[in-house]
């Protein structure tokens, strides 16, 4: 849970540069397989999609303000971007400009933080423009 409020923090921080989104993928310590035992909650696993959007629920208290979107049960999105367990990604123009490590041991909210100030350190250039007529 403490990564989810670090990533709320650059969330509201950014929100003027950059729009945010939580994809809910499977769940990766179910109550019923491979718990965890620091697991703030006791969620099964999701043996249908309307099971996945009640667990979801949860992550949209713990990411207030912040578009969540959840995953299909055959999992593409998770396919797709690698993302299981955590991962961050950036996307610029369709495009990933940013992709962080796979969580939870490659998952660094301080790198996101720091492409993120770069970027809005090129926007203030972009917009302090000089033009010599």
């Amino acid at each position: 849970m403490a990564r989810l409020k670090a990533f709320q923090g650059v969330v509201q921080q950014n929100a003027d540069i950059a729009d945010s989104v939580v994809v809910y993928i499977e769940e990766a310590h179910p109550s019923d397989g491979w718990m965890s035992t620091d697991a703030p909650y006791q969620i099964p696993k999701h043996r249908c999609l309307e099971d996945r959007l009640n667990a979801a629920q949860l992550m949209r208290l713990e990411v207030p303000g912040c578009l969540l979107v959840v995953d299909s049960m055959e999992n593409s999105s998770n396919a797709a971007y690698g993302a299981y367990f955590d991962r961050l990604y950036i996307l610029q123009e369709g495009k990933i400009v940013y992709q962080g490590g796979r969580g939870p041991e490659g998952y660094r909210i301080s790198e996101l933080r720091d492409w993120l100030d770069q970027y809005r350190g090129r926007l203030v250039k972009s917009n302090n423009l000089v033009i010599h007529v």
